[in-house]
């Protein structure tokens, strides 16, 4: 199933003033198209963390080399684990550490492996890490800062009533927030305080998928007919205007009270491409469902938040879409070319990953991989590789 990536926001856009510095000299694995001027290539503190059909790209983030090509076989997903350095590469296992060296080092698959039964969802926030184990439903949590090449870090372990795909995020007062259900249905969240009893729960969201927290820490959660809001202590459920309108991703950041879903009204559709946007204002807990022009159709990967929490769509008319948070569209740069549905959701298509001001956008169907300045749309730097990305990290 999709995920939810809660992505933290550095504003500002010292990446892409030194990408317009960066060397174009290429590595082994890949063919580097830069504006940037050859003698000035420095090793950048940013790392991007690519999946392919039988291994991982590790690639600099400015001057998109690759750093690392790691043999690994299996349809692997990867997630940041929210210390700017290391990514969690969900395999058969469980979630294995890899140490992408951004700062300093080499990139490294390490043999730490946190064992999960159908690893799943990975939630970082006010310096917790939290890991759901589909298999079991258990939940692990440990500081995010403790996260080594070494071993395993101390940690606490949840269960869960029941195995399930869910999604778990513990607050910064320690309260812990997790989903409800079986393998057979998802119904809602509960509510657990630091000694782990159960304070509350909310069984009116359908489907639940899919977590993030925006400003003011307010924790929402897609439902398949709207979207679950907890703030002080309190479950709100703010509902769509379609029967069926299915949010099942949460594009958030800590400076907005906007939460920005994916949307879809018809369940019956065939195809991963949606054409609306769910915007739900967590203080008025309502929800504004926005069309998108004509032809701007994305899949829950093509979707993020900009430095200063515009919205930005890549669009399976090839373009990176600019919305500010009403919905409205204030600019579209043409960055790769068009691409269709993909027919299962593991399959290769593009997705977009932004941090400090630097959309990084992937291009299959070209074995290629984008830096856009999310300000200007210029393409910064491009690579070709010599295997399609699927998933995409990014570490700084």
């Amino acid at each position: 199933m999709p995920r939810t990536t809660h992505y933290r926001l550095a504003g500002g856009a010292a990446i892409a003033a030194t990408l317009l510095l960066a060397g174009c000299a290429s590595s082994p694995g890949a063919t580097t198209e830069s504006t940037a001027t050859p003698d000035a290539a420095a090793a950048s503190d940013t790392r991007v963390t690519l999946t392919y059909d039988g291994g991982l790209y590790v690639l600099d983030g400015e001057t998109l080399d690759v750093l690392a090509d790691i043999p690994l076989e299996g349809f692997n997903r990867v997630n940041t684990a929210g210390d700017g350095r290391h990514v969690f590469v969900t395999t058969t296992d469980g979630f294995q550490v890899l140490d992408t060296g951004a700062g300093a080092g080499e990139p490294e698959l390490t043999d730490v492996l946190f064992p999960a039964v159908e690893a799943g969802h990975v939630v970082k926030h006010e310096g917790k890490t939290v890991l759901f184990a589909d298999g079991t439903g258990d939940i692990t949590i440990f500081d995010t800062d403790a996260v080594t090449n070494e071993g395993l870090p101390e940690s606490e372990t949840v269960a869960s009533e029941a195995a399930h795909h869910g999604v778990a995020i513990e607050l910064a007062d320690g309260t812990l927030l997790s989903t409800i259900g079986t393998s057979e249905a998802r119904t809602g969240v509960r509510v657990l305080d630091e000694s782990r009893t159960e304070t509350a729960r909310n069984e009116e969201c359908p489907s639940v998928h899919g977590e993030g927290t925006v400003k003011g820490e307010v924790a929402v959660f897609g439902c398949s007919d709207g979207v679950l809001v907890y703030a002080d202590g309190e479950f709100t459920k703010v509902a769509a205007p379609d029967a069926y309108g299915r949010t099942g991703n949460a594009y958030v950041t800590d400076t907005s009270s906007l939460m920005v879903g994916d949307y879809n009204s018809n369940p019956d559709s065939e195809g991963y491409l949606l054409s609306k946007l769910a915007l739900v204002d967590t203080e008025t807990k309502t929800m504004q469902v926005v069309d998108l022009p004509e032809g701007v159709e994305y899949t829950w990967r093509d979707v993020a938040r900009g430095p200063s929490d515009e919205i930005l769509v890549l669009s399976a008319d090839g373009s990176l879409y600019v919305l500010d948070e009403t919905g409205a569209v204030t600019d579209s740069y043409p960055v790769i070319e068009a691409w269709e549905s993909p027919v299962e959701w593991q399959d290769a298509h593009p997705a977009l990953s932004v941090v400090d001001g630097v959309a990084y956008v992937t291009e299959p169907a070209a074995k290629k991989i984008h830096a856009i300045d999310v300000a200007t749309g210029e393409i910064l730097t491009s690579a070709t590789l010599d295997a399609a990305p699927n998933e995409i990290a990014v570490v700084n």
